[in-house]
């Protein structure tokens, strides 16, 4: 599929889109899989996402309270056909109704799979709440073993707390216990044998992600990642890995068997590998916006029409909109390509 440039909003004509309540595009997707941004704060300062400061956080005012979050997490389930939601942030473990709104996705009468992406330093004091509210599984951030390269990217002293939280994820059965992983060159690119030989000997189920433009500071340079070849190159220096024939589906990794497996290694290339023409998903923010791509320009409100009384039919229009107009793809190739003004902690994973 030819990559499209999601930054140009061209005009779209919507009476082309057929008469389906699903959030189908023109290119043949059916968004399937929600990722809900539940808030941008985070209790980390990882160099690769913002700076050391922090940045300027949504107001409580800005963002989705709780009945709103669980109506429109409802309408994508019960009308629009999501089936499966990941939570997300920021950190999604600091919003204090974190709880009750996965315990009111969980019990949607059509009820779909639910999963976290955290940075795991709370995951320990929280594993058995999640899964009573009937969260099904997490991610979890681990870019080291060192505790001091832990405390240089993240500018925290928290490595032990994260390690304790996928242990806990474990014993409480959040499985599969997903490692999300990024590498940065000369800093923590020599630990991916390391990192994966943990997991496997716990457990774990690790991804490598290729680090993608979405830092606050917006300095990333192509240059300076490391792709999913080296990735794999420098893996293969001490394990055998081979293609896994599973089919891969929409699922954004890549995996390989590992010695034969069963256990196997994920590699997310967004960049260099772009998995754009099996995209299901479809995003919203912590304060109401919808946006049809990780890396989009443009967003939808939501919050506005929700607050000045709109009907869930509306609500449901603005959506099918939104998505029927989503690009090709990233377009990361192009020279046209334009960084999102939103971080990733503000977007969500």
């Amino acid at each position: 599929m030819d990559l499209g440039i999601p930054f140009v909003r061209r005009t779209i004509d919507p009476s082309e889109r057929p008469d389906t309540p699903y959030l189908v595009d023109r290119f043949g997707r059916v968004a399937t899989d929600l990722r809900v941004s539940l808030i941008d704060k985070c209790n980390l300062r990882c160099t690769y996402c913002m700076p050391a400061e922090g940045l300027p956080w949504l107001k409580r005012d800005e963002m989705l309270d709780t009945d709103e979050m669980n109506r429109l997490i409802r309408i994508a389930v019960e009308e629009l056909g999501v089936t499966t939601v990941r939570f997300t942030g920021g950190e999604p473990l600091l919003r204090q109704d974190l709880v009750d709104v996965i315990a009111a996705t969980s019990s949607l009468p059509s009820r779909p799979t639910t999963s976290l992406t955290t940075n795991g330093i709370n995951l320990g004091g929280f594993a058995e709440k999640l899964v009573t509210a009937g969260l099904n599984r997490v991610n979890v951030s681990l870019d080291t073993l060192d505790g001091a390269v832990f405390k240089e990217l993240t500018r925290r002293d928290r490595m032990q707390d994260v390690l304790d939280g996928l242990a806990a994820a474990k014993t409480m059965k959040l499985e599969p216990v997903k490692v999300n992983a990024v590498l940065m060159r000369g800093i923590n690119d020599h630990e991916a044998p390391e990192l994966l030989r943990y997991c496997i000997e716990r457990g774990y189920q690790l991804r490598f992600i290729e680090q993608m433009p979405l830092d606050a500071q917006h300095g990333w340079e192509r240059s300076a990642m490391i792709t999913a070849d080296e990735i794999l190159e420098m893996l293969g220096e001490e394990f055998t890995l081979t293609p896994d024939v599973a089919e891969r589906g929409s699922a954004p990794a890549e995996r390989w068997l590992v010695d034969g497996g069963p256990a196997t290694v994920g590699v997310i290339a967004s960049v260099t590998r772009p998995f754009c023409a099996e995209c299901d998903r479809t995003r919203l923010t912590a304060d109401g916006q919808l946006r049809s791509c990780l890396f989009s320009t443009t967003e939808t409100d939501l919050r506005g029409p929700m607050r000045e009384g709109a009907t869930d039919a509306e609500l449901i229009r603005l959506w099918q909109g939104e998505m029927w107009a989503k690009a090709a793809g990233h377009g990361m190739d192009s020279g046209e390509f334009a960084q999102p003004s939103r971080p990733m902690s503000a977007i969500g994973g």
